[in-house]
C-alpha cells in the first residue's frame, strides 16, 4: 500500500476511534454529573468529603501501578508498530506478572502505613471512623482490581478497539446509575453501601475485560508465565523511572488533598471532590481524543516515520487544547449558577476549585502528547527526574501557603503556575531528544492556542456581563461561547489542510452534509 494511502487510513482510524470514544464520553458525562449530585445529597457534605479523602489515601499507594501502566502501554504499542505479535504476547504476560507483584506490594503498604495514616492523622469526625475504615477497605480492593486490569486495558487500546472500550464504559455508567438508586433506597449506612457497590461494579467490569481480551486476542492476551530477564529489566527500568512521575502526580493531586484536610477539614475535601469530578467529566473530551492518537504516536516512532511523528505531536497538542477550551469557557463563565443548579447546597470554595482545576487541565491538554512522545523513545530517565522535581515542589509550596493562613485556592493556583512552567520545559527538552521544532511548537501550538482562546472569550464575556437573568445568562453566554470557539478555531486555529480533512471527514459521516455538498 502506498505511504500516502497508509497515512490517510491511519488518520481515518484516529477520527473514527475518536468518534466512538465521544459516544462513551457523552453518556459518561451525563451519568457522572447526575450521580455526583445524588451522591452528595444522599451522603451529605461530610460523608462525601470522607469518601474522597479516604479513597485518596489508597490512591497514594497506587503510584507503582501508574508507572507500570505507562510501561505496558508503551511496549505494547511499540511492538505492534513493529508488527511482532509474538513479542506483543510476551510483553502482555510479563507485564501481568509484574502487576501481580505490584498488587501485593500495594496491599502491604495500604494495610500498614495507609491504615495508620487513616486512623492517626486524617481529620475525620470520631463517630464516622468506623465507616471510614469500611470505605478504606473497599477502596483498597477496588484499587487492587484496577492494578490487575491494566494489561488488559492497555491491550485493547494498543489494538485500537475503541468500540469495545466505549461500550463497556457506557455499561459501567449505567451500572453507576443503578448504584445511585440502591443508595437512595438502602437502609444501611449510606457511605459504606456506596463504597461496596462501587467495588462490585469494578469487579464485574474486570471480568468482562478479561473475557473479551481472551476471545479477541488469543495470540497476545493469554497469560503465559515465563522467564525473560532482559524483558523484565526493560519493563522495570522504564517503569522505575516512570515511578518518579507517578509519585509526583500523586503528591500533586492526592497529597494536596491531604494537606487541605489537615488545615481545612473534610468540607474542603468535598469541594475538591466535586471539582475533580467536573474536571474528569470535561477532560474526558481531550483524554478520549488522546487515547485515539497515542497508539499512532508510538507506532509512527517505532516504524521510523519521523515526519509524521512530529506532525502528530503538534496536531494532538493543539487539537487537545481546542477541545478542552470548548467546554472550559462556558463552564467557567457560568460556574456559580451551574453548581447551584446541579448541587443545590454548594460547599465553600467549590466554584474557585472548579475553575482552577479546569485551567490546570487546559494546560495539561497541551503537554500530554509531549509526554507520550518521550515514552515512545523509551529514554525517560533525565526527563522524569526533572519533571518530577518540578511537579513535586507543588506540595511544599501548598503546605507553606496554607500554613501561613492563605485560602486553599492558593494551593491550586500554585499548581496551575507550575504546570505551565513544566510544559515549557517539556518543549525545550524534546528539541534535543527527538528534534521537536521549538519555535514551531511555541508559535503554532502554545501561542496560537492561547491567542485563539483569548479572541474566542471576548464576545461571550461581554454577553455574560450584560445579562443579569441567570437562565438567560447561562443560555446566551454558553451558546455564544461554543459558537465563538468553533468559529475562531476554524479560521485562526486550523491550517488549510486541517480544515480540508475535517470537512471531508464530516461530510462522509453526516448524511445531511452529503446532500448539501451534492447540490
Amino acid at each position: 500500500m502506498p505511504k500516502a494511502a497508509t497515512v490517510s487510513e491511519n488518520n481515518k482510524r484516529i477520527a473514527k476511534n475518536t468518534l466512538m470514544l465521544y459516544v462513551k464520553m457523552g453518556v459518561m458525562m451525563l451519568v457522572s454529573l447526575y450521580t455526583s449530585r445524588v451522591v452528595l445529597l444522599t451522603l451529605g457534605v461530610d460523608d462525601f468529603g470522607i469518601y474522597n479523602v479516604v479513597g485518596g489515601v489508597v490512591v497514594l499507594f497506587s503510584f507503582l501501578n501508574a508507572a507500570m501502566s505507562s510501561a505496558t502501554q508503551r511496549f505494547l504499542n511499540f511492538e505492534l508498530g513493529k508488527k511482532d505479535l509474538v513479542q506483543v504476547g510476551r510483553v502482555f504476560s510479563m507485564s501481568l506478572t509484574v502487576h501481580f507483584c505490584i498488587a501485593g506490594l500495594v496491599l502491604f503498604l495500604a494495610e500498614t502505613v495507609g491504615l495508620w495514616f487513616l486512623n492517626a492523622e486524617l481529620n475525620i469526625p470520631a463517630d464516622r471512623m468506623a465507616a471510614a475504615n469500611w470505605v478504606y477497605q473497599f477502596s483498597v480492593a477496588t484499587t487492587l482490581l484496577g492494578i490487575l486490569l491494566v494489561p488488559y486495558n492497555a491491550t485493547i487500546i494498543a489494538h485500537e478497539r475503541m468500540g469495545f472500550y466505549a461500550w463497556t464504559s457506557i455499561v459501567r455508567g449505567l451500572l453507576l446509575l443503578g448504584i445511585v438508586y440502591l443508595l437512595v433506597i438502602g437502609n444501611i449506612d449510606k457511605l459504606i453501601l456506596y463504597a461496596g457497590l462501587v467495588f462490585a461494579v469494578n469487579a464485574l467490569m474486570q471480568i468482562v475485560y478479561i473475557a473479551y481480551c481472551k476471545h479477541a486476542f488469543p495470540q497476545t492476551a493469554i497469560y503465559k508465565p515465563f522467564r525473560d530477564k532482559k524483558l523484565f529489566r526493560e519493563l522495570i527500568s522504564f517503569s522505575g523511572w516512570s515511578l518518579f512521575g507517578g509519585v509526583a502526580d500523586m503528591c500533586n493531586s492526592q497529597g494536596i488533598n491531604m494537606v487541605m484536610n489537615i488545615f481545612c477539614g473534610v468540607a474542603v475535601n468535598a469541594a475538591m471532590g466535586i471539582a475533580n469530578q467536573v474536571n474528569a467529566a470535561v477532560y474526558q473530551f481531550v483524554s478520549n481524543f488522546q487515547i485515539a492518537f497515542n497508539p499512532q504516536l508510538v507506532k509512527s516512532y517505532a516504524s521510523n516515520e519521523r515526519e509524521r511523528f512530529i506532525s502528530l505531536i503538534l496536531r494532538t497538542s493543539k487539537f487537545s487544547f481546542f477541545l478542552t477550551f470548548f467546554l472550559v469557557l462556558p463552564i467557567c463563565l457560568n460556574i456559580d449558577f451551574i453548581l447551584e443548579l446541579w448541587l443545590g447546597d454548594v460547599p465553600e470554595f467549590t466554584a474557585e476549585f472548579v475553575q482552577l482545576t479546569l485551567f490546570y487541565s487546559l494546560i495539561s491538554s497541551i503537554s500530554a502528547p509531549l509526554w507520550m512522545s518521550v515514552q515512545a523513545t523509551g529514554e525517560i530517565r533525565n526527563y522524569q527526574l526533572i519533571v518530577s522535581f518540578l511537579i513535586l515542589v507543588n506540595l511544599p509550596f501548598a503546605y507553606v501557603a496554607l500554613k501561613l493562613g492563605f485560602p486553599p485556592t492558593w494551593a491550586l493556583g500554585i499548581r496551575v503556575a507550575m504546570n505551565f512552567l513544566t510544559t515549557l520545559w517539556r518543549v525545550f527538552y524534546l528539541r534535543g531528544k527527538i528534534g521537536l521544532p521549538v519555535g514551531k511548537f511555541l508559535r503554532g501550538v502554545i501561542f496560537k492556542s492561547f491567542f485563539v482562546g483569548a479572541l474566542a472569550s471576548l464576545l461571550p464575556l461581554f454577553v455574560f456581563q450584560n445579562i443579569h437573568n441567570a437562565w438567560t445568562q447561562l443560555i446566551a453566554s454558553g451558546t455564544c461561547a461554543c459558537l465563538s470557539t468553533v468559529v475562531f478555531v476554524w479560521f485562526f486555529g486550523f491550517e488549510k489542510n486541517e480544515r480540508t480533512f475535517f470537512s471531508t471527514f464530516l461530510v462522509g459521516r453526516l448524511p445531511f452534509l452529503q446532500v448539501l455538498t451534492k447540490r
